[in-house]
């Protein structure tokens, strides 16, 4: 299989795989003239590809290698190339990429971030930069406040996804609600959003720290607060030992959280803890997916698609059209995605002017972990 994408390990090098493919040839110009011949051209995606949150986002970055090579494969003469960046998901690896790839006039457009925190840190430099920024799950509500106007995203935000949670609670007959979230801008703003939601429901709530290993304070406040479900706001590497801790201690509250913990880690590192368990997320299940997405997502990589593997595709699948219309620089391509309107995989997507995907088209999703698996249960509505 010919490969058209590489990986950029750490956040200084850059490892690229060069595409020779007749009238595709770099012309070392400036970020806002043709970087290529007739068609094609290289983009960069960045997000947390190893680490103890890569099982969230390697189902998006999978679905969009699947997109260029699906593209790359019928389209000798129009070759995209795709470099990856790994960032772990950090705002601190992800600002030097975003520098690097800001600074590489070949870089016509960037799919990312997949965290909410890398997007906010790096945002102002593609912006500065004229590159176009399309995000298929970085969440938090105000990424698409801030005046921004480049960056995009192909999924519901937070305040859309804490709408669907607080419906489910109520649906649950949910009494004493636990909140507790990580102090990340991801995990601090779903659960902020949430809070506006449940009103006099929240029993309690507690803060915990990013890379905190020991929970005893926080349970002893749940046990406290009587409480009836626990929401957890934040990434699988703090709530695995979390409710692990939790189920030790004789906590039988119903767990719940949102997209960060749809991620076969959190289950596999609860130890049986998080079984039950409910997750939320605005992505779709395997098999609502449009088109042979799928199938061929399970033919290349042996397993369905996970998390975000339906929008990781619908991203790049919007850079493959910008490119197949004959845009070859940045502001071209910026352009060409403000006024996108075409059906994807995962949904229609179509975005409103400050970046957010058309709110009618999006869907939030529960899944209930059985095993190591997400199961999903239904379609939640929107508050």
């Amino acid at each position: 299989m010919r490969r058209s994408y590489s990986r950029a390990l750490g956040t200084a090098a850059l490892a690229a795989v060069l595409v020779a493919a007749a009238g595709c040839q770099d012309t070392g110009s400036s970020g806002d003239d043709a970087a290529s011949g007739d068609c094609g051209g290289k983009i960069a995606i960045f997000g947390a590809f190893s680490g103890d949150n890569a099982g969230l986002v390697l189902p998006s970055l999978n679905g969009a290698k699947l997109a260029i090579k699906k593209h790359n494969d019928a389209n000798a003469d129009c070759q995209i190339e795709m470099v990856e960046f790994d960032t772990q998901g950090d705002p601190a690896q992800a600002t030097p990429v975003a520098n690097q790839v800001a600074g590489d006039a070949s870089f016509l457009g960037v799919i990312g971030g997949h965290f909410s925190g890398e997007s906010d840190a790096t945002m102002p430099v593609y912006e500065a930069a004229g590159l176009v920024m399309v995000a298929p799950s970085a969440t938090r509500t105000d990424l698409t406040q801030k005046g921004n106007k480049s960056f995009f995203r192909v999924v519901g935000n937070d305040g859309t996804q804490a709408g669907a949670v607080a419906t489910y609670l109520k649906s649950q007959n949910a009494a004493r609600v636990f909140l507790i979230d990580d102090a990340s801008a991801y995990g601090a703003g779903i659960t902020a959003e949430l809070t506006k939601n449940l009103g006099a429901t929240v029993a309690a709530s507690d803060k915990i720290q990013e890379r905190q290993s020991q929970f005893e304070a926080t349970i002893s406040k749940i046990k406290a607060a009587n409480a009836d479900f626990v929401f957890y706001g934040g990434y699988t590497r703090e709530a695995a030992p979390l409710v692990r801790q939790m189920r030790a201690a004789g906590v039988q509250a119903k767990f719940i959280g949102p997209d960060g913990l749809y991620d076969p880690a959190f289950p596999a590192g609860a130890s049986g803890g998080a079984e039950g368990s409910i997750i939320t997320c605005p992505c779709l299940p395997a098999d609502k997916a449009g088109g042979t997405f799928t199938a061929d997502y399970q033919a290349a990589y042996g397993q369905a698609p996970g998390s975000y593997g339906a929008e990781g595709f619908d991203a790049a699948q919007i850079f493959v059209d910008a490119f197949k219309d004959g845009k070859k620089s940045r502001a071209e391509i910026l352009e060409y995605v403000k006024a996108y309107d075409k059906q994807g995989v995962s949904k229609y997507i179509k975005f409103a002017e400050n970046g957010d995907v058309d709110p009618s088209r999006v869907v939030i999703w529960s899944y209930e972990i059985k095993g190591t698996a997400f199961e999903p249960l239904q379609e939640l509505k929107l508050s």
